[in-house]
């Protein structure tokens, strides 16, 4: 059996030598492929939800692109140890179509997990015969095209990798997407088929539009680099408008509204413009003839929506899911316009509420919320899924508390449904390892008076945070519930104390140093008389250390007299 192994791995050594490309996708340069970073639990949770948006992205994928994805799928499904899943995603694209080579190496990859040595060395032979490696009968021709599929295949996946919170990476990961759609498009040629050109040029173009653009805008070369970046990408999109495809022209044209919108944050107008006959052009007009193109298909109106809510167009976005909803109400056949309505309304509820806290507006429309809600009850009729019960519980979570001081219980019943919808959604992948999930839970039973309870869901949330992570609303939440605890008194404050003192600890060790100690400021701002007062029992207690970490961070240095009269004030 040793023997055998040994010559499997001989074989495929063979093969890659001398090769310019390599079937499949384990070899991969990507944070999948590599050990984890950081807790493995967390690699699990973003693998998971990984899997769940591209499902849904399946859908919107025509021709062969539509094995990139199912490719995407099978790998994610190995790196979650779903070696019979992985098998039957592989195995269902080799049935449709033979000739994909990163199917058949990557089920190979996954036979060779398995421990079936016979199956493997069939898809080792099946890669060799594809590219011609045997001396077999395929035609140059032939060959030039299924490296070509390959190369845009393994494209694809490159954005779609975990773990993508630097910049740099994401960067990195972009700029091998590209590299490997211009190989593709170099390999093949006059041999690929026209659309399928077209719809590798508009993957392209969205690179270069909606995920480049972001990164290069904080960089320091930020006008060379994001010119380049936009000329590139308008004539990939005049390349796309030329499709057949009304579902590629309508986002082509929609993209092209959303690059001469910004032709105005450049000192010059973008040669692109010109050189592609926009010169003349209105964004609106594009966005209307891309709304047009797609009036009577709900798929392409709900891609559309979801541009125009990325964008900050909510009104539009709106409208244009009530379009797709006139075109299919039927909330099983049409879920997205229902969902995208219904975030959208929640989006919008909580920023004016933002806006109302700091006074640059008046009280939030709950009418939002009810409509979200009426959105969402039909969305979970047909297709209950995690995301939706965490939304329903957050519009629930909103109709319960007063409409500008969220600490004010106003509705306990809309409080206690929150409650159940995230019982729901804790019991499906991967909402236990969802920060957002415990963090809301914990809120909801803050308000009930629940505060160990709501203390243990912001310890949870604090747990699933990635190490350096800047987002410190957890650790904001679990010092208001834990300095509420010790104010309750009871017979064993120390109990409150010692948690503060722990999870302060451990916040030091995960978030950066100015996030704690601005987290810390902001808990003596808004609870003076109950930091005080927990500061004066560890005074007492013989506590120092949090206290000293109270006067270090909450008094700044130059500020002796204030230090001085904080110590004096706490020691009465």
């Amino acid at each position: 059996e040793k023997e055998m192994e040994a010559e499997s791995a001989e074989d495929i050594e063979f093969l890659m030598e001398d090769m310019d490309y390599i079937p499949g996708h384990f070899h991969l340069d990507l944070n999948l492929n590599c050990d984890p970073a950081g807790p493995a639990r967390l690699r699990l949770r973003n693998t998971c939800l990984k899997q769940e948006s591209l499902r849904g992205e399946l859908e919107a994928e025509v021709g062969y692109l539509q094995y990139a994805v199912r490719n995407l799928l099978g790998l994610l499904a190995f790196h979650m140890e779903q070696l019979d899943t992985a098998e039957e995603i592989l195995r269902g694209i080799c049935n449709e179509d033979p000739g994909n080579l990163n199917a058949w190496a990557n089920l190979g990859y996954v036979y060779d997990k398995m421990g079936r040595e016979l199956d493997t060395a069939e898809c080792v032979d099946k890669v060799s015969h594809l590219m011609g490696l045997d001396g077999g009968g395929a035609s140059q021709e032939e060959t030039r095209l299924l490296a070509a599929r390959c190369l845009a295949e393994q494209a694809y996946v490159y954005p779609h990798d975990v773990e993508l919170d630097s910049e740099d990476v994401l960067r990195e990961r972009l700029t091998e997407a590209l590299s490997h759609y211009s190989r593709a498009l170099d390999y093949g040629g006059q041999l690929i088929p026209i659309e399928e050109k077209r719809s590798w040029c508009f993957k392209m173009a969205t690179i270069y539009i909606s995920r480049l653009d972001d990164i290069v805008k904080t960089k320091e070369d930020s006008e060379y680099s994001r010119l380049s970046h936009y000329n590139k990408g308008l004539k990939l999109l005049k390349e796309t408008l030329e499709s057949d495809r009304a579902r590629h022209k309508a986002l082509a044209w929609c993209y092209v509204g959303v690059m001469l919108e910004r032709k105005d944050e450049f000192d010059t107008v973008p040669m692109s413009v010109h050189d592609c006959g926009f010169s003349a052009s209105d964004p609106l007009s594009c966005f209307g003839t891309a709304i047009k193109l797609a009036s009577d298909d709900a798929l392409t109106l709900n891609l559309l929506a979801k541009i125009f809510s990325l964008l900050g167009k909510h009104e539009m976005a709106t409208g244009i899911c009530n379009m797709g909803l006139n075109v299919l109400p039927d909330p099983e056949l049409n879920w997205q316009a229902y969902c995208t309505r219904a975030k959208i309304n929640i989006m919008l509820y909580v920023r004016e509420l933002e806006q109302a806290k700091c006074s640059q507006g008046g009280l939030p429309d709950r009418q939002r919320l009810t409509e979200a809600r009426q959105d969402l009850d039909k969305v979970l009729t047909v297709r209950p899924c995690l995301r939706t019960h965490l939304e329903m519980a957050q519009v629930f979570y909103y109709m319960g508390v007063d409409a500008l001081q969220e600490s004010l219980l106003v509705d306990e019943a809309a409080v206690n449904s929150a409650l159940v919808s995230l019982s729901h959604a804790l019991q499906l992948e991967p909402g236990e390892s969802l920060p957002d999930l415990h963090m809301l839970r914990g809120r909801c039973l803050l308000l009930k008076g629940e505060e160990q309870n709501a203390a243990d869901c912001f310890k949870k949330a604090m747990e699933l945070e990635r190490p350096g992570g800047r987002d410190t609303k957890a650790l904001r939440c679990l010092l208001q519930a834990l300095v509420a605890l010790f104010m309750q008194g009871g017979p064993d404050p120390s109990q409150a104390i010692t948690q503060l003192e722990l999870w302060v600890q451990r916040a030091e060790e995960t978030y950066p140093e100015d996030s704690v100690k601005a987290e810390l400021r902001r808990l003596y701002r808004t609870h003076t008389s109950e930091v005080t007062e927990l500061s004066r029992a560890l005074v007492r207690t013989g506590r120092l250390s949090l206290v000293r970490r109270l006067l270090e961070t909450l008094v700044p240095k130059q500020c002796q007299s204030t230090s001085a009269r904080w110590r004096r004030v706490i020691a009465l």
